[in-house]
């Protein structure tokens, strides 16, 4: 089954996540890949780092998670997933439905939300040194 009908409902999500005004309960696993996918394609400025944390920042500010070291923002997590989308929107050609993108792309091993703990180890990844910057994986290398 498909997460999104067509791109208009990721646009919608994006729109909502950009504005702060998205549910919590609608910024799931593949709703961050969603914006990922968006960004890439449409606002590749937005994509880079800087930019990036500043977004999911203040979206978590707006729906009221704390950005600290044990909740919120996580630096590994937002490169290795950036990385992971960027790869994959690669394969396509750039007039390709995005929601069809995501839906190959979540029948992958990215659409697990545990697909990271094959790269790094659960203590590693969810410690706060890989929450406040990039961290290499100790399990296995992240190849995207």
């Amino acid at each position: 089954m498909p997460a999104y009908s067509d791109d208009t409902e990721i646009n919608d999500i994006v729109s909502a996540f950009l504005s702060g005004t998205l549910p919590k309960a609608k910024w799931t696993h593949t709703a961050h890949f969603a914006v990922a996918l968006w960004l890439l394609r449409h606002r590749p400025e937005w994509a880079e780092l800087p930019i990036m944390r500043g977004l999911i920042r203040a979206y978590n500010e707006a729906s009221g998670t704390a950005n600290t070291l044990s909740s919120g923002y996580h630096e590994t997590i937002t490169i290795a997933s950036m990385r992971a989308a960027g790869a994959f929107l690669a394969h396509y050609p750039a007039e390709t439905p995005l929601c069809l993108i995501l839906d190959a792309l979540m029948a992958g091993a990215p659409g697990r939300s545990d697909w990271l703990l094959g790269h790094w180890t659960q203590e590693t990844l969810f410690g706060p040194e890989a929450r406040s910057h990039w961290v290499e994986p100790d399990r296995a290398a992240l190849t995207v």
